[in-house]
């Protein structure tokens, strides 16, 4: 016999994005990793937007409090929907951070309950879901 189990898949937990940097800021960049300050290029970028992010921070804390979005991981399953559908109530997602739609979702559920989607941040569904709620999504 095999003792065979599948394991979850294992969500990220960042998203990769791509920026453009002049020659000059690179190099200086690569000095601060050469000289130690910073294991690596990411190890800077990242430590460049926290500090960033942390000067900004009343202004985000009031912003999501004036949009009332939630802040962090949001899911959203199917017996959520399932029970907004029987309820008659349409749901408007609004997130900071990521938003997931349970893969199990369908379509049609996501159409029959989601009015509209905001996620300042990265959105996690099906295919075919983002498809159905494309004009929904801002």
């Amino acid at each position: 016999m095999s003792n065979i189990r599948q394991l979850r898949d294992k969500t990220p937990d960042s998203e990769k994005i791509t920026i453009n940097l002049g020659y000059v800021d690179l190099g200086r960049i690569d000095l601060l990793v050469q000289e130690g300050f910073y294991s690596n290029r990411t190890d800077f970028i990242r430590t460049a937007i926290r500090n960033q992010l942390g000067t900004h921070t009343e202004a985000v804390s009031k912003s999501i409090e004036r949009h009332t979005m939630e802040l962090g991981l949001r899911d959203y399953t199917r017996a959520d929907l399932e029970g907004l559908q029987r309820a008659g109530e349409v749901l408007h997602v609004k997130v900071v951070g990521l938003a997931r739609i349970a893969p199990d979702v369908s379509p049609d559920l996501a159409l029959a309950t989601i009015g509209s989607i905001t996620v300042l941040g990265a959105l996690q569904a099906s295919k075919e879901v983002k498809a159905a709620l494309s004009d929904r999504i801002f």
